[in-house]
């Protein structure tokens, strides 16, 4: 079946975010800033505030579990816009290829409620999406396959006749990818924005 929509991840595929450009500067020590954020404020913490828990709740949540880490751990929302060091050249290329082609482009995404304003605010490019699923708003995260259905439905409020397989999903986080491609979408886990093009080829996509 032809590919007739691209959904697009956000963060690692077209945004550039790592929490690591503010934790160099407060935990100089490599090691030292590892355990940090493998151990406090963790990927599964942030996911927390991406599925809809407010910044302020998981921050006290966690400062109450370490307490002698509190300024560090306030830090991370406090500072959380220089985390997002702008947008990924090679993939921002690729929406604006499949863009011109006229490919229509959602986007599904993990990312807090309170943050996304910002992002909405300072990256115009994101409001020639057809349409945004942003996981602090629908309380859903990636890879639950509730979180994939809400995005299906908003896709085939525009396209009524749409099959999953007519649709692409591109995610940096490999589980997501896969998470798409069990329910009958063309999961492609990004690694890079040349060799995501060349999956996209090999689907028939012509941008």
């Amino acid at each position: 079946m032809a590919i007739k929509v691209v959904v697009f991840d956000l963060g690692g595929v077209v945004f550039d975010w790592s929490p690591e450009y503010v934790y160099k500067e407060l935990i100089p020590d490599d090691d030292a800033r590892r355990w940090f954020l493998t151990h406090v404020c963790t990927m599964d913490w942030v996911i927390r505030q991406d599925g809809g828990q407010t910044i302020e709740a998981g921050t006290e949540a966690l400062v109450a579990a370490f307490p002698d880490h509190a300024p560090l751990i306030r830090a991370f929302y406090a500072r959380w816009t220089e985390m997002l060091r702008g947008t990924l050249d090679d993939g921002i290329a690729l929406f604006e290829r499949l863009d011109a082609a006229g490919m229509p482009l959602f986007s599904l995404t993990n990312w807090s409620a309170q943050t996304f304003p910002y992002a909405l605010e300072h990256y115009p490019f994101l409001q020639r999406f057809r349409d945004i699923v942003v996981s602090g708003r629908v309380r859903l995260v990636k890879p639950d396959p509730a979180i994939y259905a809400e995005m299906f439905a908003r896709i085939r409020a525009q396209f009524p006749d749409i099959e999953p397989a007519e649709i692409v999903f591109i995610d940096d986080n490999a589980k997501n990818a896969d998470a798409a491609t069990r329910l009958g979408w063309h999961g492609i886990h990004h690694t890079s924005a040349a060799t995501t093009a060349r999956t996209l080829e090999t689907l028939g996509v012509t941008f």
